[in-house]
């Protein structure tokens, strides 16, 4: 016959408890993880920055008249000109109200 040599083993109790740790470990590092993947969801502002840009070349090549204002995926866009020390300004700004985020963009008068 054949003798079996015997084999050191963890007890149960050792095992539970190991088995605890990596489910909190797993658990608190998921829970990292949904917040940074949230936080960047919500604070992702390109297509925003891309349709004021749109907004900003029809502007240059007069294609849009001032004060414009506009709804645009949840943003409220406005474009208004405005005078700073002897020279217009146009401001597009864009407003989310659900995330409390605002874009603003300032040029100068165009050529």
């Amino acid at each position: 016959m054949v003798i079996l040599k015997k084999i050191r083993a963890s007890t149960l109790m050792e095992t539970l408890v190991a088995t605890v740790l990596i489910v909190v470990v797993f658990m608190i590092s998921s829970m990292i993880l949904n917040n940074l993947f949230s936080n960047t969801i919500k604070n992702n502002t390109r297509t925003i920055d891309t349709h004021l840009n749109e907004l900003e070349y029809l502007y240059i090549n007069e294609q849009l008249e001032i004060p414009y204002q506009d709804d645009f995926n949840n943003w409220e866009v406005s474009i208004t000109e405005y005078k700073e020390n002897q020279s217009n300004k146009i401001e597009f700004e864009a407003i989310n109200r659900t995330i409390n985020k605002t874009v603003t963009k300032t040029i100068g008068e165009k050529q």
